[in-house]
């Protein structure tokens, strides 16, 4: 999709709110917010908006968006998880409520930043029944860091080639790197789970 063109003309900043809050948590994760959130920020003064208007727009749309997913997730989620499914087992769904439980914040706040994944963390956070009070804080604190921080980071570093060109990249290494300490905790876990079933199992002298 040509972020130029959904920037043209005097709906600009309904066009933003609009691709922010679908991407965000109604299942059409192809919509290029990243590069839209940062495109404005570059281009605010063009467009006649400034970034707190832009971003403050965008974080009430992705934080919308995040609030119609869960609903979606908590309200149709669980029908979609059966015992013999191919792919949507109701096994996956108890590991995604665990690992909400355990990660939820922080899933729900990295999830943000990475295209695709961003639309379909708060349905799984619905699905997997993670309680509403604590979703809502850390949405908005997702919401808040990845539409502010996209677009502060357009129009601050918008003019360098290389950024304008790879923010997708970008951001999803930062994801990574964030992430890394969580990847490590889950391999100790596993492995420490692996060596208890071995000792229980070793025969009695």
């Amino acid at each position: 999709m040509d972020v130029q063109s959904i920037l043209e003309g005097p709906w600009a900043l309904v066009a933003i709110a609009v691709v922010v809050f679908i991407e965000s948590g109604v299942l059409f994760p192809f919509l290029p917010g990243d590069s839209l959130l940062i495109t404005a920020g570059l281009a605010h003064q063009q467009l006649g908006l400034s970034v707190p208007v832009i971003a403050g727009v965008a974080f009430v749309a992705a934080a919308a968006g995040d609030q119609v997913g869960y609903l979606l997730g908590d309200t149709f989620g669980a029908r979609l998880f059966t015992d013999d499914a191919r792919v949507l087992k109701t096994s996956r769904l108890r590991a995604t409520e665990a690992f909400f439980e355990e990660y939820g914040g922080r899933a729900l706040v990295l999830g943000r930043f990475v295209p695709v994944i961003r639309t379909y963390v708060p349905l799984a956070a619905g699905s997997a029944r993670y309680p509403y009070r604590r979703f809502l804080p850390w949405n908005l604190l997702g919401g808040f860091l990845w539409a502010v921080g996209v677009t502060v980071m357009g129009s601050l570093l918008g003019g360098v080639p290389f950024i304008t060109d790879n923010i997708e990249i970008l951001l999803a290494v930062i994801v990574l790197v964030s992430v890394l300490p969580i990847v490590i905790e889950q391999v100790r876990k596993r492995r420490k789970g692996r060596r208890d079933r071995a000792l229980t199992t070793e025969p009695q002298a």
